[in-house]
Parts: structure tokens; C-alpha cells; sequence
């Protein structure tokens, strides 16, 4: 990936967040995933690479996808002739297309992009997930119980347990993670949607976040595993292989190890990674798209590893024929 396409990318993740904005709050998630899709898919096909996607969007919920497999960028129009570089893509459209419907915090628009090969083919399963910041990276084991895990985290930071803010997906599955946790004296965040850029919070300083714990989709688990690489935090995660067909599911991606313990390195291996975000609603890291008179306002981040750089962007879209007047 000798070309940087970060800004590329950011575009792409820039009109899928406006398209699906303007759905917020109508309680149509499948209306708001179908936009996102759509833009998403428009604005890749404007990208100088031979891009295929390897982690799509929707199969669990049946909704709009970018399937895997599914090409897009300039070469699927390309002349004879024309050369462009081979990109493995992971999308997700509209990350917490519940939370966009009802107009909750935290949406995003996500893709992240490596050289070819550089992104694991996850098996739309679950998986679980230890992800924490810089310091904590090699202090941490999935295995280790929760009061370890805390405890290892607190002195890495150079706090005590009842400082830290754990972040779970609120469901009954994680009733005895959350017990666990309380039993330690960690204070817990429980969010309804959205463990991708929750994943990414953990790894900011000065998020309040400082590790997010508990099962969620394997896909959003390699897209957070590219964040990871970009941001020195880390992902520990293993796929949970319960029934023959999720065993089916990760054959056929070429998983025959089902007790592996994955790290970011694992999960996105490129030597060159690209990860861009754009906010749908308010949140932690971006604030939401704003609509006014003469054009549009996003707030969005792009890392990538080559040249290694962290950057948050507030772009405003003018629309044609307006004058445009600045609003912070």
C-alpha cells in the first residue's frame, strides 16, 4: 500500500455517516444499515485500489451487506491495462444501527484496510474479548480471571481497582462477568451496541475507558484489532465454537483452531493497516453529523501504521451553490 489512501478511506466512511444521519432517530435500523451500505459502497468504487471486502456487514441480522468476497474500487472499472494495489477491506457500514434509529451515542461509520492477506476472514460467530490500552497490553491473559485482570491493569496505570471503568455490552450472557467485575470494586460502563468503538476508547488516554471485557461479534473484533495496531493497545480474543456449525463456519475461513487466543497482531497481521471512523450520532471519541443550511459537518478519525499517526478531522461538506458560513 505504497499510496496513502487514508483520506480515501476517510472519505468513504465520511458519505456512509451522512446518508445513514439523516435516518437518525426514525427507528428504521434496517433502513438506516441500508444507506450506510449504499453510500459506502459508491465511495469505494471512487478508490484507486483492486479492493476486496473480507469482513462484511448484516449476515447475522440479514441486513444490507457489503458480502465477503464482493470487489469494489477503481479496478472493477478499470480499462485493460490499468494496474491498482490489492486491498483486504473490513466495513461496517453503520456500526450500532440501533443505537443510530433511536438516536443513541456512539454510531459510527467504520472500514479498515490492509495489504492483501493482512486481515483475518473472522466466521460471523462470537468472540470473546480482553482489549486494553498501551500500558496494560502485557500485563493482561483472556484466561486470567477478572480480579487479576483488574488488578494487573490498575498497577500498570498506576491506580487501584476502584479507579477503573469497564466497559460491557448489556446482555444476559455477561450477568456473571458483571458480578465478577462489581466484586472487585471496578466501576462498569454497560452500553447497549456499539463494543467496536468501545474497543477504541480503551485504548485513548484520557477516555475514561480503561478495558472493555465480555463476548461480541467476531467481525467487529478484527476491525477493532486494526484500531489496535494503529493505536499501541491491544486485543486478546477467542472464537466461541459452541455448535458444528460455527465449527463449519470457521473451516471454511480456514479456522481449524478453535481454542486460539488471538492478539491485534493476529487478527489484523498487515504490514500496512488503515483504519478510518466517521461519528453518525454523538460519542466518547467524534461527535455526531451536522446538518445545516449550506453543507454538512463530521467529525472522524484515520490512523494507519505507515507513517504511524493518530488523526482526528472536522471537515465540513459545502453544499454546491452555497456560501458557505463556519458553525462550531
Amino acid at each position: 500500500m505504497n499510496l496513502d489512501l487514508s483520506l480515501d478511506f476517510l472519505r468513504v466512511c465520511e458519505q456512509a455517516a451522512i446518508a445513514c444521519a439523516q435516518t437518525m432517530g426514525q427507528g428504521d435500523r434496517h433502513n438506516s444499515d441500508r444507506v450506510a451500505v449504499e453510500a459506502m459502497r459508491d465511495e469505494l468504487d471512487s478508490v484507486p485500489i483492486d479492493g476486496t471486502i473480507v469482513i462484511g456487514e448484516g449476515e447475522r441480522d440479514k441486513a444490507p451487506m457489503l458480502y465477503i468476497g464482493e470487489k469494489v474500487g477503481m479496478a472493477n472499472k478499470a480499462q485493460s491495462g490499468d494496474a491498482y494495489p490489492s486491498i483486504d477491506i473490513a466495513v461496517d457500514p453503520l456500526e450500532g444501527t440501533n443505537l443510530c434509529a433511536t438516536g443513541e451515542p456512539n454510531a459510527i461509520a467504520v472500514l479498515a484496510a490492509s495489504t492483501g492477506g493482512g486481515l483475518l476472514h473472522a466466521p460471523d460467530i462470537y468472540m470473546e474479548k480482553l482489549i486494553v490500552g498501551p500500558s496494560s497490553k502485557d500485563v493482561v491473559d483472556l484466561d486470567a480471571s477478572v480480579k487479576d485482570n483488574l488488578q494487573a491493569i490498575a498497577k500498570s496505570l498506576g491506580r487501584v481497582v476502584s479507579d477503573l471503568v469497564v466497559i460491557v455490552l448489556d446482555r444476559p450472557r455477561h450477568e456473571q462477568l458483571i458480578a465478577e467485575i462489581r466484586a472487585t470494586g471496578a466501576r462498569i460502563k454497560l452500553i447497549g451496541d456499539g463494543d467496536l468503538s468501545a474497543g477504541i476508547s480503551a485504548a485513548i488516554v484520557g477516555s475514561g475507558v480503561h478495558a472493555v471485557m465480555g463476548t461480541g461479534g467476531a467481525p467487529e473484533g478484527v476491525i477493532t484489532a486494526a484500531a489496535m495496531r494503529c493505536l499501541n493497545g491491544d486485543i486478546f480474543a477467542r472464537l466461541v465454537v459452541e455448535k458444528p456449525e460455527h465449527e463449519e463456519r470457521c473451516r471454511a475461513m480456514g479456522i481449524t483452531d478453535f481454542k486460539k487466543i488471538y492478539r491485534s497482531s493476529d487478527l489484523a497481521s498487515g504490514d500496512q493497516i488503515i483504519f478510518a471512523a466517521t461519528g453518525v450520532t454523538d460519542g466518547t471519541l467524534m461527535k455526531g453529523v451536522r446538518f445545516f443550511g449550506d453543507g454538512t459537518r463530521t467529525t472522524s478519525v484515520v490512523m494507519q501504521t505507515h507513517p504511524h499517526q493518530v488523526r482526528f478531522i472536522d471537515s465540513i461538506h459545502v453544499n454546491p451553490s452555497e456560501n458557505l458560513q463556519l458553525r462550531f
